[in-house]
């Protein structure tokens, strides 16, 4: 295997565990009045929420080599690139409960995250990240500097005319630009063979002239490997690249999904080989960590988290009167 510096293999790990134990909390609490008939509209957390519980290797394996000045844009399941890219935790998880201390004041909610001080966004429309990631790959190399863009999806967002469009640009105009497609297999509950003609997504950078790359197995290792040189070469002047990680979610498309597109063997399927668990065993195996330095880290985690989650239950809602400040009209 290739070297790989044993800190980004830890950090790897921080973010991938952060990012698992964030959403563990958000989906108890999400729960939490919404039983014991689902509801939708009931409870602390309102509205649709959706988990990438095994998707964590995605954003792990690519963010690891970027900076705060590197721009990221997100999809409608965003919690596991949030965290990778240093969101502000307790800001996010007030956010997601709708307190006035929240990122956006409560007003985004989770599909809407947006923290300028790493250059982060998402958006809850399909594909539409793509555009605005270019946008700032664009601005990147008119202002002559070596910052990157790159904007996540999921497969189902490959067949829009976002990706085609937005491509075409990047690669006509050579620009510092990275697409990560997500391929966790299901697009709501349309399987990736029923939408796409193409066994996988990185097939189609050919047609534009950039490089394409394909990461088997949901491989965190293999995707910093990957993502690496993809960074490198963006920093370098040499283009944009599409990266297609086949990835996978343990949860439904949304919270209360009840995933009756799905065999019942293919979830403990993916469970029993979850990403993160191969990771620590490798750094176990490897004598890269031990088994109390990767506690210690895990209870950091814990602690972390847990306050985040503290401070967005202590949180005021905003004002009624609010509602109407800080939009557009």
């Amino acid at each position: 295997m290739d070297h790989i510096d044993i800190k980004d293999l830890l950090w790897m790990y921080r973010a991938m565990k952060k990012s698992r134990y964030f959403e563990e909390r958000i989906e108890k609490a999400y729960l939490e009045g919404k039983q014991p008939i689902f509801n939708i509209g009931a409870g602390a957390i309102p509205g649709e929420m959706h988990l990438s519980n095994g998707q964590e290797p995605s954003a792990a394996g690519i963010i690891v080599h970027l900076t705060n000045n590197d721009t990221v844009t997100a999809t409608h399941r965003p919690h596991h690139e949030a965290i990778a890219k240093g969101v502000d935790l307790k800001k996010m998880a007030a956010e997601i409960y709708g307190k006035k201390t929240g990122l956006s004041k409560g007003k985004g909610g989770h599909m809407h995250l947006f923290d300028p001080n790493v250059k982060f966004s998402c958006g809850g429309i399909v594909g539409a990240g793509i555009p605005h990631a270019v946008g700032a790959a664009l601005a990147n190399k008119k202002k002559e500097t070596t910052d990157i863009a790159v904007a996540f999806i999921g497969e189902g967002a490959a067949n829009s005319g976002a990706f085609h469009e937005s491509l075409n640009l990047a690669a006509l105009w050579n620009l510092p630009f990275i697409l990560v497609v997500e391929d966790n297999s299901w697009g709501i509950s349309v399987a990736q063979k029923a939408s796409t003609s193409i066994p996988s997504n990185d097939l189609r950078a050919s047609s534009y002239g950039i490089k394409g790359y394909l990461v088997n197995d949901n491989d965190p290792i293999e995707m910093y490997k990957v993502s690496k040189e993809a960074v490198a070469r963006a920093r370098k002047g040499k283009g944009p690249s599409i990266i297609e990680i086949k990835t996978y979610r343990f949860l439904g498309h949304f919270q209360g999904d009840p995933e009756l597109y799905r065999n019942k063997e293919e979830v403990p399927s993916l469970r029993a080989k979850d990403p993160i668990n191969r990771l620590k065993e490798y750094l176990l195996k490897e004598d890269l960590s031990t088994t109390e330095e990767i506690k210690t880290l895990e209870n950091e985690i814990y602690t972390e988290v847990d306050s985040a989650f503290e401070f967005a239950i202590q949180s005021e809602y905003p004002k009624p009167e609010e509602a109407l400040e800080d939009v557009f009209y």
